[in-house]
């Protein structure tokens, strides 16, 4: 393994030791001190619980048998669950300084218990809301668009992460939704694989029964190409699902471009496939690129819509706050930036806590105007 995966890995696990600790600390300090027993035995299920995500991701890398799925299940919520349990942890200190400040010093179990409650209640709401997928609909206009694409629709999801948590039912789910939507096309801007050892042909198989018209498009995101890309293109061209890898296809004089995940990484190879793949003048182009960045370079390039996902829009507060501060605008939605138009979706599925909060799930019904 090279050197920055293994700081990149190490500097996590000391970070969620960190935060195993805190919560630990403020469970003592505002609940009632431990027995020597239960106090150690507590902070071996702190320490192996701090270890459990990492461990069970690494794993589920390798390998793709039911043991590694449940431990990888059950690491996931409890990393959502640790998320919360840290604000409230938090909140707990905060709360506790801003009242005795003010003369009141507080009933500390019951104000560690309605933090620690909320923060159980948030996490039950964000598994729920996980799984409602909606349809956003987008009317979107092109300049020189042919009026036989006037009216048309497309559908375009991303971000499934089918794997260890969203599996084939999730697909069917989420491809019969798509399907009954009815769409001339369907775009898949990457992420539709989490990465993770599985049957491809199996999860593709329910995009066939959404059988657009003028085809569907692919390309891949990070988590494809973090393994395992060959088989998952070769599964989704099983399942009459075209691959775009530095591709141009016209469909009825509107031209479709994909740039796969590991060229985007790189400005140059950005610039160099869109010179390669520049459309015609005046020509209206839609560009597959999984994340919503190089628009100075996609914009001279004459593209005139980019379809990404990626982001999640954050997925979990207070990680929606850190998105926003990367991508800004562009985060999600549909957003002008300059002649070209650029429309993020927040994804259909979910990577790692399998939970949503201040964000959710969707598929995105364009209509072309």
């Amino acid at each position: 393994m090279k050197a920055w995966p293994v700081l990149g890995i190490t500097l996590i696990q000391a970070l969620l030791l960190l935060a195993h600790w805190f919560i630990y600390h403020t469970w003592i300090a505002f609940w009632f001190e431990l027995g020597p027993a239960a106090g150690l035995a507590l902070r071996i299920v702190l320490f192996l619980l701090s270890l459990s995500f990492v461990v069970s991701a690494l794993l589920g890398f390798r390998f793709g048998n039911l043991a590694v799925a449940l431990l990888y299940k059950m690491a996931a919520v409890w990393l959502g669950l640790l998320n919360y349990f840290f604000l409230a942890a938090c909140l707990c200190w905060l709360a506790d300084s801003g009242l005795r400040l003010a003369g009141s010093p507080p009933n500390r179990p019951m104000l560690a218990g309605v933090l620690f409650a909320l923060a159980v209640l948030t996490v039950i709401y964000g598994i729920l809301n996980a799984r409602l997928v909606r349809v956003q609909r987008v009317p979107i206009k092109l300049p020189n668009l042919p009026p036989s694409w006037r009216g048309r629709t497309a559908v375009l999801f991303s971000d499934l992460h089918l794997g260890h948590i969203n599996n084939l039912g999730f697909m069917r789910r989420v491809s019969a939704m798509a399907a009954r939507l009815k769409p001339d096309i369907l775009f898949i801007p990457g992420d539709l694989f989490d990465g993770t050892p599985v049957d491809p042909d199996r999860l593709a198989a329910p995009l066939e029964q959404i059988a657009p018209p003028l085809g569907a498009f692919f390309v891949t995101g990070n988590h494809e190409e973090f393994g395992h890309a060959p088989q998952f293109c070769a599964a989704l061209t099983r399942a009459g699902v075209r691959v775009l890898a530095n591709t141009k296809v016209v469909v009825d004089g509107l031209a479709i471009l994909g740039i796969p995940y590991h060229d985007s990484t790189y400005p140059l190879r950005v610039r160099t496939s869109l010179e390669g793949l520049r459309p015609s003048p005046g020509q209206p182009a839609i560009l597959l690129l999984h994340v919503p960045n190089r628009l100075p370079i996609v914009e001279q390039a004459g593209i005139s819509l980019q379809l990404s996902g990626h982001t999640h829009a954050g997925q979990l507060f207070p990680f929606t706050w850190f998105v926003r501060r990367a991508f800004g605008t562009f985060t999600y939605g549909l957003h002008p930036f300059g002649a070209l138009q650029v429309l993020t979706t927040s994804g259909a599925g979910t990577w790692g806590p399998p939970m949503r909060v201040g964000t959710h799930p969707e598929i995105v019904l364009i209509t072309f105007e």
